[in-house]
């Protein structure tokens, strides 16, 4: 399997290369550069695994949630290459990717982990984050909690766990509120945590082998809200 994998949603810009059993990729903390990055950031992967974009069989994007204008770049950036090699696109959440970013040990990896769930968290400014938590099974596999929201940290609701590991810019701007609403110990906490290209592609690359594919114009964003920018009355400006 050749599968190209795109993750913009945050400050952070990615590019990852499943070929074979192996993934290589690029990566790169760089807000409003996005755009510029990721088609070199594919041809370098490429050129790295020998391979030319005819090779590929898919494409993956992470679909959101983050911020607008990244979301909606890493869609259209799949869109087109998948249209122009004729190729399905699979879309992985932003914040499964970005859950994968927590402490994974031994223990975990065997199924002896004390079960603590995930909480990935995206600060989606004016007050609010992203939020979605997850497990991971004995066998890796990612799984989730509860649905993907837009909430104030301070009213974040979580499912009982035995403990948590956060990863996320929220947890950068909002720890302490978070903190107050974890249902269990904090195992571990990371705010320096972006979603990357290298967890959306090992997602892609299940989905895309259990056969879950769309055509490129099928390749929505989920944005979670439609609000952009408070107003000049939320901002006290009036």
């Amino acid at each position: 399997m050749n599968l190209l994998a795109i993750e913009t949603a945050t400050e952070a810009c990615s590019v990852a290369l499943v070929h074979g059993d192996d993934v290589i990729a690029r990566s790169e903390l760089a807000p409003r550069r996005h755009a510029e990055l990721v088609l070199p950031m594919a041809d370098a992967l490429l050129a790295e695994a020998g391979i030319s974009r005819h090779a590929l069989d898919a494409i993956a994007v992470g679909r959101g949630p983050g911020a607008f204008t990244g979301v909606r770049l890493g869609i259209s950036l799949a869109q087109g290459m998948a249209l122009a090699l004729d190729l399905p696109v699979i879309t992985v959440s932003s914040l499964a990717a970005l859950a994968l970013e927590a402490p994974w040990t031994e223990s975990d990896e065997l199924g002896q982990g004390d079960e603590a769930a995930v909480l990935a968290v995206i600060d989606a400014r004016m007050g609010e984050i992203y939020a979605a938590s997850y497990r991971r099974s004995g066998a890796g596999e990612l799984l989730a909690l509860d649905a993907e929201r837009v909430t104030a940290a301070e009213t974040l609701q979580l499912s009982a766990a035995s403990g948590w590991h956060v990863v996320g810019s929220g947890w950068a701007t909002y720890a302490e509120p978070i903190q107050a609403r974890l249902t269990g110990p904090l195992r571990s906490a990371d705010g320096a945590r972006y979603p990357q290209a290298r967890h959306v592609a090992v997602l892609a690359a299940a989905e895309f082998r259990a056969g879950h594919v769309l055509a490129p114009e099928l390749a929505l964003p989920v944005y979670l809200r439609d609000k952009v920018a408070l107003t000049l009355v939320e901002q006290g400006r009036a």
